[in-house]
C-alpha cells in the first residue's frame, strides 16, 4: 500500500499504528480486522479448569474475557502469561507431542475492526525474508503458524514432504506473505516503510487530543513513462497521528559486537549473510586458514555447519560450557534437530585444551600450508578419538576474544586467563542482535526493564504490562510493544501479545461506546475521513 493511495487527511488520528510487519504484527492485524475467537460449543480442552473458565460466559469472545482470570495456573515455556494462555488455545498439549485440536472457533466479525496501519521495511513477513533459505528453522511447522492457516497444509500443497515436520525459512517467509492476501489484510498494510520518529503530541485548544505522532520515509517503485522510460524509485516522507502506536520491530536489525580491540577489520565480519557471500566468491574453501565464529547460538551453529560443507577448518569459540543447561543444544531433542546435535557433539568431543598449546601451533603452522586442507585436524591430545569425530574443527568452550589483528592473528583468552593466538582466514561473530530503535528517544533504551541498558530480547527487554502489553515507561497511554522486543523470540509465543494488545484495545472501545464516546469502527473512521477530505490535504510530503 502506498500512502498516497491511502489518502489520509492531514490531522486526523489513525487508530492504531503497528511499526513492523514481520509476525507479529500480521497476526496483532488479524485481530483487528475483525477475526474474533470463540469457546466453539462443541470443542473440549485438555485442560478442565481452564474449559470451565472459558465455559461460564461462552457467549462472550476471548477479547472480551478477563485474560489475567483465564491464565492462572497456567504453566508454559513463556514467562508471559497470555502467551501461555493463547498457545495452550491454539495448541492444546503440543509440548508432549499431542495434536489436540483447539477449542477456539474463528468468527469473521467486521464491526469489531479497528482501523490500523502495518509499517514495514519490506515484505510481509519481516525478517523471515532475510534468513538463510535452505536451513530447517528451530521451531515445528505449526508453532510457526498464525490462525486461521494452517502452515503444514500449505506447505504439503507446495511440495510432496514436509521433512521432521519442520519447514525453511523461505517457505515461512511465503506463508507470511499468503497470510496477509488469504485474509485479505493488504489494505492494512504499507510496506517499504521507514519509521523515523515516534513522539508525543499534546493536545491542542482546538479540543484535539494528546496522542502520538509516527514520520517516516517510504520507498515508492519507479514510473514508466509515456517514451517508455523508466523513473527510479524515490523516497517520499509522511506524517501520521495515532491513537495508539504498537512496538512490533523484532531484534534482528543490529547485530552485536564484542567490543574488542581490531574488531572493525575487513576480515571480521558480523553476519551469517556475509559469510555467504564469502562462500559465494570462492573466498573460503578447504585449502583456507581457519574460520573463526564466535558465539553458541544457533545461527553460530549454522555457520559451522555451512562452513564444515566445505570442508573449511573452522575454530568454534564460546563463553559456556558445553554442559551448561543454559545453551540452546542442551534443549533440543536429538532426533527432532539431527544437524545441531551434530554440531554439539563436535563441541563437546573436539575441544581445544589449553595444556597443548604447542600441539595447537603445530597445527596452524602444518595448515598454513594450501596443500594440506586437513592438517587442522585435532591431533588426539586435543580431541577425543572417538570414531565420531570431524575432522578441520576445534572448539574453544569457556573462552572469550581479546584481539583481533591485521594480520588476521586472532588472540583468544579462556576463563583461567590463559591466551592462545590462532590464525585465521576470516572471523565470524555471531553473538545476537540488537533492535533499530533510533525512532525512539534514546534508541528506546529507557523503556527497558533496566533504562540504563541498550534494549535486547533476552537481557533487557521492553518492560510491559502482562495481560495488555503496555509499555510501563512510555510518555503517554496508547504505547504497546510485543514479540522479541518484550523477549518472545518464538512465533508460538509471540502471538500471545497480539492477543492482549487486541483484548486491551477492544475493551478501552466498548468503554468508549458505554460512555457515549466517539468509537474506533472502521465504518465510523472512515466517514470521518470523507467528510474531512475536502477540508485538508494529505498528509503524506513529497520529498
Amino acid at each position: 500500500m502506498d500512502f498516497h493511495d491511502k489518502e489520509i487527511p492531514l490531522g486526523e488520528i489513525v487508530p492504531v499504528v503497528i511499526i513492523g510487519n514481520g509476525p507479529s504484527g500480521i497476526c496483532l492485524s488479524y485481530l483487528l480486522s475483525g477475526y474474533t475467537p470463540y469457546l466453539s460449543p462443541e470443542a473440549s480442552h485438555p485442560n478442565p479448569l481452564l474449559h470451565s473458565k472459558l465455559a461460564e460466559q461462552p457467549h462472550l469472545s476471548l477479547l472480551e474475557q478477563d485474560l489475567e482470570y483465564l491464565c492462572e495456573g497456567l504453566e508454559g515455556r513463556s514467562s508471559n502469561p497470555v502467551a501461555v494462555l493463547f498457545d495452550s488455545l491454539l495448541l492444546p498439549d503440543s509440548d508432549f507431542g499431542l495434536d489436540h485440536t483447539s477449542p477456539l472457533e474463528w468468527r469473521y466479525e467486521p464491526e469489531r475492526a479497528i482501523p490500523h496501519l502495518v509499517l514495514g521495511k519490506g515484505p510481509h513477513g519481516g525478517a523471515w525474508h532475510a534468513m538463510e533459505g535452505s536451513m530447517l528453522t528451530l521451531s515445528l511447522a505449526n508453532w510457526m503458524e498464525l490462525p486461521g492457516l494452517k502452515l503444514k497444509d500449505w506447505i504439503r500443497d507446495k511440495r510432496r514432504n514436509l521433512r521432521n515436520d519442520r519447514a525453511t525459512p523461505t517457505e515461512i517467509a511465503s506463508y507470511y506473505q499468503h497470510y496477509v492476501s488469504q485474509m485479505s489484510l493488504e489494505q492494512s498494510f504499507a510496506c517499504g516503510t521507514t519509521v523515523t520518529s515516534v513522539t508525543r503530541q499534546p493536545g491542542n485548544q482546538g479540543g484535539s487530543p494528546p496522542c502520538w505522532r509516527v514520520t517516516g520515509l517510504q520507498r515508492r517503485e519507479g514510473e514508466e513513462l509515456g517514451d517508455g522510460s523508466t523513473v527510479l524509485e524515490k523516497m517520499s516522507t509522511f506524517s501520521l497521528l495515532a491513537h495508539n502506536v504498537v512496538l512490533a520491530t523484532g531484534t534482528h536489525d543490529i547485530p552485536a559486537r564484542l567490543g574488542v580491540d581490531g574488531e572493525s577489520l575487513p576480515f571480521v565480519y558480523h553476519s551469517f549473510w556475509e559469510l555467504e557471500a564469502a562462500i559465494s566468491s570462492g573466498e573460503l574453501d578447504q585449502a583456507s586458514d581457519p574460520l573463526l565464529v564466535v558465539g553458541a547460538g544457533l545461527t553460530a551453529a549454522d555457520a559451522v555447519l555451512a562452513a564444515h560443507h566445505l570442508n573449511t577448518p573452522i575454530y568454534h569459540v564460546f563463553r559456556r560450557s558445553v554442559t551448561d543447561p543454559g545453551l540452546i543444544f542442551n534443549q533440543l531433542p536429538k532426533l527432532l534437530y539431527p544437524e545441531y546435535h551434530k554440531v554439539h557433539q563436535m563441541m563437546k568431543q573436539q575441544q581445544h585444551r589449553p595444556s597443548h598449546q604447542q600441539d595447537l601451533a603445530q597445527s596452524l603452522n602444518q595448515h598454513s600450508t594450501p596443500s594440506s586442507p586437513s592438517s587442522l585436524s585435532p591431533p588426539p591430545s586435543t580431541a577425543s578419538s572417538s570414531p565420531s569425530s570431524y575432522s578441520g574443527y576445534l572448539s574453544f568452550p569457556l573462552h572469550r576474544v581479546v584481539e583481533f589483528r591485521p594480520d588476521r592473528k586472532c588472540v583468544l583468552e579462556s576463563d583461567s586467563g590463559q591466551r592462545t593466538v590462532v590464525q585465521v582466514s576470516k572471523a565470524l561473530v555471531l553473538i545476537g542482535a540488537h533492535p533499530n530503535l533510533s525512532f525512539l528517544d534514546k534508541n528506546g533504551s529507557s523503556l527497558g526493564i533496566n533504562p540504563n541498558e541498550p534494549i535486547t530480547c533476552r537481557r533487557n527487554p521492553i518492560e510491559v504490562d502482562p495481560f495488555t502489553n503496555k509499555v510501563v515507561a512510555a510518555e503517554g497511554p496508547g504505547m504497546y510493544a510485543m514479540g522479541p522486543l518484550v523477549g518472545e523470540n518464538f512465533v508460538r509465543f509471540l502471538k500471545g501479545g497480539a492477543l492482549a494488545i487486541a483484548s486491551d484495545l477492544a475493551k478501552r472501545q466498548t468503554q468508549r461506546q458505554e460512555m457515549g464516546q466517539e468509537d474506533l469502527t472502521v465504518d465510523r473512521w472512515l466517514d470521518r475521513q470523507v467528510s474531512t477530505q475536502t477540508q485538508a490535504e494529505v498528509c503524506v510530503l513529497d520529498s
